[in-house]
């Protein structure tokens, strides 16, 4: 029995990046001897085991053969006899087909290295084709490194979508890549790989639309940059970029990717927010009272507090992809963030509370809100 380091773990070596997961490959072994060793059995597709120790994922050696449509569509051959090599050229990328054997040799029989060192995704070899899925993980790879899909690997992917592969993928796993590439260093990488390889207008045909308009596309983009400038979260990213949608694409985007509320619900803020900041254009630079009174209460933000807070990040976000300059753009958010910091301070009297019930209660806080926003700006 032989076990080697594979997979992201060596590229990320390679790389000189922080230590994350590691996955192991065990070569001439079967179940019943890992399970001997002490080794837990948890694959439910494969012979994946947990070291006895470590609890570190060791999967047996193993082949693949396509069986049907989609990436789900895999029968998976393990035995002995499976070789490490035969294990590493089912995998997408060659600079995922590394592995490292116990003395920390560097096993490298598809030039991952040099792909590495030419910020190149290559595929391993033609069985590429056979998982649409290998088009979400080369984007997003694109997406977290900076680095360039080879010509002939985006051939690949240009067949794979022609020939229909691409409509198998499920909602879930696109979102899962969709997110991960969010919360990349180059997101706008991701959209431009599937842009190149005609996928875009099949996994988010929503964001295809959006991208090819102008100036509404430019402005998305801007504003998702702007957002990664800034180190938002991958939250405020997808609301940077997605409030440029219609309601009716955004509520679609949604549905169909089952996009987490946390994501969804700033998104819809923001494109509402943007609508209302539109129709009321002219009272933004007052920035009086009652319109930031009003804004509060369109926000939302006494009762959702958090997310004002990350939708003023959006909207710094959005303000920068209108050229606005940076030093507007952030007196404009302070005065909307200490705007519900006075809001929020304000609390009834007792002799409020014996006079006022219901609605009239209410609007003597919208009364008292509104004083203490005065002041505040007086103030200033």
């Amino acid at each position: 029995m032989e076990v080697y380091l594979v997979g992201g773990a060596v590229r990320d070596q390679l790389l000189g990046l922080p230590a994350g997961e590691r996955d192991w490959v065990v070569v001439g072994s079967t179940p019943e001897a890992m399970t001997a060793a002490g080794y837990q059995p948890v694959g439910r597709d494969f012979p994946v085991f947990l070291h006895p120790e470590t609890h570190e994922e060791h999967a047996l050696a193993r082949l693949e053969r396509k069986t049907g449509p989609g990436y789900r569509g895999f029968v998976t051959e393990s035995s002995p006899e499976v070789t490490l090599q035969q294990d590493l050229q089912r995998r997408d990328l060659t600079i995922n087909a590394m592995a490292r054997n116990a003395e920390g040799a560097l096993i490298d029989p598809f030039g991952g290295q040099q792909d590495l060192a030419c910020r190149l995704l290559r595929h391993v070899s033609a069985a590429f084709v056979e998982d649409p899925v290998r088009i979400l993980r080369a984007a997003r790879f694109a997406a977290r490194f900076a680095f360039h899909v080879a010509p002939d690997t985006l051939q690949l992917m240009r067949r794979m979508v022609a020939d229909g592969e691409v409509n198998a993928l499920v909602p879930e796993r696109v979102w899962r890549e969709f997110a991960r590439a969010l919360d990349a260093p180059h997101p706008q990488r991701f959209f431009d790989t599937l842009i190149d390889c005609d996928a875009l207008a099949v996994v988010l045909p929503e964001l295809h639309a959006l991208l090819h308009d102008e100036p509404r596309g430019a402005r998305a983009r801007a504003a998702l940059q702007a957002a990664v400038a800034a180190g938002a979260s991958a939250p405020v990213r997808f609301a940077a970029l997605c409030a440029s949608l219609s309601s009716d694409a955004l509520a679609s985007l949604g549905a169909r990717l089952r996009v987490p509320n946390e994501y969804q619900e700033l998104a819809v803020l923001a494109a509402r927010m943007e609508r209302w900041l539109l129709s009321d254009a002219p009272k933004i630079a007052t920035l009086d009272a009652d319109w930031l009174l009003a804004l509060l209460e369109q926000a939302d933000a006494l009762r959702r507090p958090d997310r004002y807070q990350l939708w003023l990040q959006v909207l710094l976000s959005r303000a920068v992809a209108d050229d606005m300059p940076a030093a507007d753009a952030a007196v404009l958010v302070r005065t909307l963030d200490q705007a519900l910091q006075h809001a929020a301070a304000v609390h009834p009297s007792a002799d409020d509370v014996a006079r006022f019930k219901g609605a009239k209660m209410a609007e003597r806080l919208r009364e008292l809100r509104r004083a203490a926003l005065r002041a505040a700006l007086g103030s200033q």
